[in-house]
């Protein structure tokens, strides 16, 4: 069985003797040694003057909301071709998701767009680095800039991905990274909110502590949203090999490139400009190919081949948004016919090339 995806891990031994000394401490959680050993062990990966460690990147997310201070009820603009987690935060944080169509290329929000968008209830914007391709940065923080909206960058996908040098880390005003154990840097579950503003670390660490600003005072009312000495140990062990890890992903996905490209009606991403990628997805649509999707996805799983449809169904096309503004898949036209054209095939560090050439045999078979 070949499942989408497979997690990175450290040598048995090496994570052992990494947690070894928790038995001797048993100081388990509260921001402890190992918590802030990986903080700033991530601010020197990223380049990035502070990062807040989360026990998964939801919790980070709707912490970055509450920390933004953006007034009650406000919109903020997003994509609908992501994982729910995205627009999840905006709702349940009180904020109205509005939903912006993507482009054609690499399926992250068209800029072009949102500036139809915006009204005077709009508060920020929300883009996802959608399988580790680069949001044009730029584009959206001029759009920010003219109409005074906060960025924040869903970048679960993202880690490790730079853009003329500069780390996905380092946009917008804040930048959420997933360290779920899907991704191609895990803490088993864990996130992390990146920046640059001073004043939001204490705020940052009080809210995802209940609140807690001392011993005898409560001053926010937030919630349980730390990072456990377990995870962040397994975070140390993974940040030292993430270079490896992400090299031999691209020997998988080159693969893939090899044998798949040329073929009509099979789309693959294209390489982006002055961006240095971390081969986290490989996206395939399928239009106007011989077989739908849901063929191709049907016969890889009859040979133990398990791809996933993703990102499918779209958000905006979900029962439990159809009662918001831009609720419906035929208002986002683009990202609705990717959705049912694409497919993610198997892609993780350790996937042999045999079994990428067996998938590809499949595809073109």
């Amino acid at each position: 069985m070949i499942n989408v995806t497979r997690s990175s891990m450290p040598e048995f031994e090496e994570y052992t003797d990494e947690i070894r000394e928790l038995w001797d401490s048993r100081w388990l959680t509260n921001m402890g040694v190992k918590h802030k050993r990986l903080q700033a062990e991530l601010e020197a990966y990223l380049g990035c003057p502070h990062v807040t460690l989360y026990t998964n990147g939801h919790l980070a997310l709707e912490n970055a909301l509450s920390a933004l201070n953006l007034p009650e009820g406000g919109e903020i603009i997003t994509t609908p071709f992501t994982f729910a987690s995205t627009t999840h935060a905006i709702a349940r944080s009180g904020f109205v998701p509005v939903f912006c169509d993507v482009n054609p290329e690499d399926y992250n929000i068209d800029i072009t767009k949102i500036p139809e968008l915006v009204t005077d209830k709009t508060v920020a914007i929300m883009p996802v680095h959608v399988y580790g391709n680069m949001c044009d940065v730029d584009g959206i923080q001029a759009t920010a800039d003219e109409y005074v909206l906060r960025v924040i960058y869903d970048a679960a996908h993202a880690f490790g991905v730079s853009c003329r040098g500069k780390s996905s880390a380092c946009f917008g005003d804040m930048s959420m990274f997933s360290f779920h154990a899907t991704k191609v840097f895990n803490t088993i579950e864990g996130g992390a909110l990146c920046y640059a503003g001073d004043d939001w670390v204490l705020l940052l660490d009080q809210l995802k502590n209940f609140g807690i600003g001392g011993q005898d005072d409560v001053e926010y009312i937030g919630g349980n949203a730390k990072m456990n000495e377990f995870q962040a140990a397994m975070g140390i062990c993974n940040l030292r090999h993430i270079e490896r890890e992400i090299g031999k992903r691209k020997i998988v996905y080159e693969r893939y490139i090899e044998r798949l490209s040329g073929i009509p009606g099979i789309q693959l991403n294209k390489p982006q400009a002055d961006v240095t990628p971390n081969y986290a997805y490989f996206p395939v649509v399928f239009d106007g190919y011989k077989y739908s999707r849901d063929d191709v996805f049907e016969r890889l799983k009859e040979n133990g081949i398990f791809a996933r449809k993703y990102f499918y169904p779209l958000l905006n096309a979900c029962s439990c948004y159809k009662d918001f503004p831009t609720a419906g898949a035929e208002k986002t036209p683009v990202a609705a016919r990717i959705a049912d054209r694409v497919l993610t095939l198997p892609l993780y560090a350790d996937l042999a090339l045999d079994d990428v050439e067996r998938i590809c045999e499949i595809i073109r078979d």
